[in-house]
């Protein structure tokens, strides 16, 4: 097998698993390693939800683009209703569904985002495969969450995909003895790397807190704690007896292995695994893994087309009738704030948004949910102290009833030393917040990253969200003295 030379592989060798695990997580693959790192923070806190997730997801576009593509894919959104927002995504599917399809989402875009070798796309059309069988055997015997078992096969084996993504000269050495057939494919690992690629994914599942059926079926003992890690393993072996052909002992013994699990005739197994391998083809496409989605299918030809990229005026309509429809029904206050920011932050194009609450001394706004803001301390809050004398941006906000355009330029004297250490010196949009006519916080939002300027038609967009919200809380307010 050719390897290509990949200019992203690790210049020298790396001598124990030790080291794979750290240049993994923190130089090859830090943005991924980030995203599950703040799934489990948001996961494993009682006081975060929904609107937390979002949060995560929207950080980065492209996994937004790609969560919301999968989202409306036929093996998901059964209502065939339109998605566009992660809110709605994260109400029609489930909190557990959503972020579990964030954590795979995020791995293809960091692994695709390296030159794939044939080596790599083999790992993934393999992994793909055994997940889309190994949630139809979930699905045939009744199991809890199949959702759950189709990404622990997923990323059953992260090890060797993230391996052969940055493995440089090692990964040719390990070929090498493998082509020349004095090694298996684990002895060859052990020989050149001093460990096995299963090793790696163990280290790799700890050091970025996966857990789980994920963690369980990675582990060499995990069938022994857990019974589902079955399904994981025969997703695995069907793929590989799919390889060796229908007519094989490997396929006959695992169409035996279905039909005692879940008492199916071997004319329905046989037919249900034709049509895995076109969904596995159709999510390989969907995840962006097109290669692989080759090798699956054998044409991109026969897959279906992208979908187009909608426009921001789209977006915003859109954006706008999901909070239409949240108003016009028991309003959920997260919820309702959730998709005004990301209104704000997507169909405008913002770099920063923030909703921030007013403390109860009112000395200060304090971070409520916030998109884009990039953190050295991943659990910080931002505050915004309100000053009057002298005083700042966010007293001068605050002060008002209107939303505000503020740049460097014209509003110098607003931009404390103290404002300036937060969110820098740029142009930005703020407004209050209100709840029966008492101010309660501010949406603020800016380009403070990528320095664009902000336009008029941007400043009006935002004014409409805002008010949305308002409206919302006004609404809310309402409601719940109907029901007092």
């Amino acid at each position: 097998m050719n390897l290509e030379k990949d200019p992203k592989a690790t210049t020298a060798p790396l001598k124990s698993l030790t080291e794979w695990t750290q240049v993994l997580c923190k130089k090859e693959m830090p943005i991924f390693s980030n995203t599950a790192l703040r799934i489990h923070h948001v996961l494993n806190d009682e006081r975060k939800g929904a609107m937390e997730l979002a949060s995560v997801i929207l950080q980065d576009p492209n996994l937004t683009v790609k969560l919301l593509k999968i989202s409306n894919s036929s093996n998901y959104n059964l209502s065939h209703y339109k998605i566009v927002t992660v809110s709605r995504a994260i109400i029609m599917l489930g909190y557990d569904v959503i972020r579990e399809l964030t954590l795979v989402c995020s791995f293809f875009e960091s692994i695709l985002s390296a030159i794939n070798l044939r080596q790599v796309n083999e790992e993934i059309t393999q992994a793909i495969q055994a997940a889309v069988h190994a949630k139809s055997i979930a699905i045939a015997t009744n199991d809890s969450s199949s959702e759950e078992v189709f990404i622990a096969a997923l990323l059953n084996r992260i090890g060797s995909i993230c391996f052969w993504c940055y493995c440089g000269e090692q990964g040719e050495q390990i070929q090498t003895l493998i082509n020349e057939g004095e090694f298996s494919r684990e002895e060859a690992e052990r020989e050149v790397l001093g460990f096995k690629l299963t090793e790696l994914g163990v280290c790799l599942s700890k050091a970025w807190e996966l857990g789980g059926l994920i963690e369980e079926s990675i582990k060499p003992n995990g069938l022994f704690k857990n019974h589902r890690v079955g399904f994981v393993q025969l997703g695995y072996e069907i793929a590989e007896a799919l390889k060796k052909g229908t007519g094989s002992d490997e396929y006959k013994a695992c169409i035996r292995k279905i039909e005692a699990l879940t008492k199916q005739s071997r004319k329905v197994i046989a037919e249900n695994l034709q049509n895995n391998i076109k969904t596995a083809a159709e999510l390989a496409f969907q995840f962006g893994a097109t290669d692989a989605a080759k090798l699956i299918k054998g044409s991109l030809d026969q897959l279906p087309e992208p979908e187009p990229i909608i426009d921001k005026k789209l977006l915003q309509l859109q954006i706008s009738q999901d909070i239409t429809s949240i108003l016009s029904d028991q309003i959920d206050v997260n919820q309702l704030l959730g998709m005004v920011l990301e209104g704000i932050h997507r169909s405008i194009g913002m770099d920063r948004t923030m909703f921030s609450m007013l403390v109860a001394d009112k000395q200060c706004l304090r971070e409520s949910l916030s998109l884009g803001w990039r953190k050295e301390i991943l659990h910080h809050k931002i505050i915004f102290n309100i000053r009057e004398t002298p005083p700042n941006l966010f007293f001068h906000a605050m002060a008002g009833i209107q939303a505000l355009w503020t740049k460097p330029s014209d509003n110098d004297k607003y931009y404390t030393f103290q404002d300036i250490n937060v969110i820098g010196k740029n142009e930005c949009f703020l407004m209050p917040v209100f709840s029966n006519k008492t101010p309660i916080g501010l949406i603020y939002a800016d380009r403070g990253i990528s320095s664009q300027p902000l336009k008029k038609e941007d400043f009006e967009t935002f004014k409409y969200f805002a008010q949305l919200a308002n409206i919302g809380l006004t609404l809310y307010h309402l409601q719940r003295t109907k029901t007092q």
